[in-house]
């Protein structure tokens, strides 16, 4: 079948703002499809805020569910590897530790049961703060259509997760923890693609949060990139977790279409991300403007 293949080669990262001040420019979810995190509709190589690269190559014809050997720049072998990138930050990302895909070297697929089907990939992956690079081995196992239950991910990247970023981690728990007033903040990046730098760790945390639902939701027909936090705040919390309400946009960038989902989470230096709730948002083609979900 006739497919653009798109290469995504890492997530966006910038933001910042003071804690106690609300940010409140206006999204237009109609223009994201010119914003950075969108797919361009030309063939051409385009760097974001220096953190992320979107390549677009020519329609080729190959089948999405090719078996063997895959082609590393086409589509079945780029979409199994962003599930790894998902995996990672679900599992390791924070507000000062978020990876990204930068290029995958070779892949293989194959049918391992009537329900299932395995990838083994080998990757180069970026923890884009530090800007530090690892080639790793990794292997996805996807249902089957029709199948339910999201992609099992195994991945070997030990020398990033040797990046010790525990010092800034502790600060900025202990920061919001201690705050009188609770933050509150939108459109993480506004339409222009700007985030104030002191807002960076909000924006990472809401990617990371948005990872658990690519990773729960990608399938091989899938390609998932967080676009927008559309708003986060923090919540009262009686124990020692930061807990935030946040609504976020994902580009599926497949069929074109701005997904809202609203979730709320948790986060110590210690535990990590953890999804409590999470909803769809129902679709609104007439929708100018994120809906207004604190």
């Amino acid at each position: 079948m006739s497919l653009r293949t798109i290469v995504v080669l890492a997530v966006l990262t910038g933001v910042t703002g003071s804690p106690s001040v609300t940010i409140r420019p206006e999204a237009d979810p109609a223009a994201l499809s010119a914003h950075p995190n969108s797919v361009p509709e030309t063939v051409e190589q385009t760097k974001v805020f220096g953190q992320q690269e979107v390549l677009v190559e020519e329609e080729v014809e190959e089948d999405v569910m090719a078996t063997g050997e895959l082609n590393p720049s086409h589509y079945p072998a780029q979409r199994a590897a962003k599930v790894v990138q998902h995996y990672l930050n679900n599992r390791y990302g924070s507000p000062y530790r978020l990876f990204g895909l930068q290029s995958v070297h070779s892949g293989n697929a194959e049918n391992v049961t009537d329900s299932e089907r395995k990838y083994q990939l080998e990757i180069s992956v970026q923890e884009i703060i530090s800007n530090t690079s690892e080639k790793c081995s990794a292997e996805v196992l996807f249902a089957s259509a029709g199948r339910q239950g999201s992609a099992r991910v195994q991945v070997s990247c030990e020398e990033l997760l040797k990046i010790n970023t525990s010092a800034q981690e502790e600060a900025f728990y202990q920061q919001y923890k201690m705050n009188q007033s609770l933050l509150s903040a939108e459109t993480l990046p506004d339409s222009y693609g700007h985030i104030e730098p002191d807002m960076r760790p909000l924006w990472h945390l809401g990617t990371v949060a948005s990872s658990f639902i690519m990773l729960n939701e990608s399938t091989e027909n899938t390609l998932y990139n967080m676009a927008q936090v559309a708003n986060i705040t923090q919540l009262p919390t009686e124990n020692d977790q930061l807990k935030f309400d946040c609504h976020i946009l994902l580009h599926e960038m497949v069929s074109q279409e701005i997904i809202h989902w609203k979730l709320q989470f948790t986060w110590t230096p210690a535990g990590g991300v953890k999804v409590l709730q999470m909803e769809q948002l129902p679709h609104c083609q007439d929708c100018e403007k994120p809906p207004n979900t604190k």
